[in-house]
């Protein structure tokens, strides 16, 4: 059974290139001083009492995942993994990912693959992932959302959308790409991720700019199906939030504290299967 007391950081980063070079050839590659270890991570979430986290696989690894299986193994039962794989990947390889915690595979089509979602292979794909009862989490231009949610939509597959589902906010709530969003919501087979509130929102603290679109996710989504998390290490911005700031406008969103209980342990809970 999920812990309703374990709050989990759904969005998270390991960057170890001393253990774990970068072997992409695609995607961002961090700087020497943008790194996260899983020792470095597991210091933050213990100074903010958050339990567990979903490690979402780095572009710039590629389809090498070694560094997010590495960290589930050595702290069993504190992790789950967001995935990238190579679309023609054996049974056998997905069946081993499962085993080891990972939940679903992510498609980035901003800085990775703009094409994964619209190539001919991509319908199997989603459907093998379905069969697997993992999430398809996608990162998307506003552009490319309606397209996109098409695709999943017509697959069946869970989705995970990525941070709050907009990449530029004077786009505004009315844009086509976020009504896909929306749309998706209300299907009732996907989540939205309140994540990297930093990068979306114009503003350094605070995020009240972020507040129209809270209010349609909650209303499309419903709070049973929002999650919420940090992007922890907080890379390739100008400047880098504090993480006990990331969580402060959750009390304006969700100001009963049994809501905010929802979106921080419960659903995660249930969503990813982490144990009490």
């Amino acid at each position: 059974m999920p812990n309703e007391d374990r709050v989990v950081d759904c969005h998270a980063h390991i960057i170890d290139p001393v253990r774990f070079p970068f072997t992409g050839t695609k995607g961002y590659k961090p700087r020497p001083d943008e790194h996260g270890t899983r020792e470095e991570f597991c210091a933050v979430l213990d100074r903010h009492g958050v339990s567990n986290g979903v490690l979402v696989q780095l572009s710039g690894y590629g389809t090498d995942n070694a560094a997010n299986l590495d960290a589930m193994k050595t702290y069993p039962g504190r992790f789950k993994a967001i995935a990238v794989i190579d679309p023609n990947a054996s049974d056998r390889a997905l069946d081993a990912l499962a085993a080891a915690g990972v939940v679903g595979v992510r498609f980035n089509l901003v800085s990775y693959d703009p094409d994964a979602l619209s190539r001919p292979d991509a319908p199997r794909l989603l459907q093998r992932l379905k069969a697997l009862g993992w999430f398809a989490q996608i990162y998307a231009d506003d552009a490319q959302w309606p397209d996109a949610a098409a695709v999943l939509k017509a697959s069946g597959v869970r989705v995970l959308v990525d941070h709050f589902g907009v990449r530029d906010i004077a786009v505004g709530t009315r844009h086509a790409g976020f009504q896909a969003v929306l749309a998706l919501g209300r299907e009732g087979n996907a989540i939205a991720k309140l994540s990297s509130l930093f990068r979306v929102s114009r503003m350094l603290e605070g995020f009240d700019d972020l507040d129209p679109f809270v209010d349609e996710l909650l209303e499309a989504f419903g709070v049973d199906r929002c999650i919420w998390g940090s992007d922890w290490p907080f890379i390739n911005v100008p400047r880098r939030p504090s993480y006990a700031d990331l969580m402060t406008p959750l009390s304006r969103w969700f100001p009963d504290p049994r809501d905010r209980a929802r979106v921080l342990a419960r659903n995660p809970g249930r969503l990813f299967g982490f144990a009490a």
